[in-house]
């Protein structure tokens, strides 16, 4: 196939870990104690409730980049969960699937990667 229309996404997420994830610690949780602890039943029911709160939220965005900030267990929560522009090819299948499958302004259902559970705001 031609790259000639592949095109980068820009966008946020916010990363919930759990005992299966490929790195069970994060800047929240350096030794793991809590990470390693939850299920992956949990990180979805934490998850699920971040997102009903940014739903519910008169700017979402603004929301999603505040609780990223504050809940993501991904080092990009210091950028509010900004994650920059990439291509197809640069991050987890699942995680390329569900963001270029957005619309702008858009956020996913819960993902699944080797990394842990997110959800995904499309920003460009």
């Amino acid at each position: 196939g031609s790259r000639g229309f592949s095109m980068s996404v820009k966008a946020s997420h916010l990363l919930i870990k759990h005992q299966g994830s490929r790195r069970p610690a994060s800047w929240k949780d350096e030794s793991g104690a809590q990470i390693t602890k939850r299920t992956k039943e949990d990180a979805r029911s934490i998850l699920l409730g971040h997102r009903s709160d940014i739903m519910a939220a008169a700017n979402p965005a603004k929301r999603f980049a505040e609780l990223a900030a504050i809940h993501s267990d991904c080092s990009s929560a210091r950028d509010q969960g900004d994650l920059g522009h990439f291509e197809r090819g640069q991050m987890q299948k699942p995680f390329e699937d569900a963001t270029f499958a957005l619309k702008i302004g858009e956020i996913s259902d819960v993902v699944d990667t080797d990394s842990g559970l997110h959800i995904i705001l499309r920003t460009a």
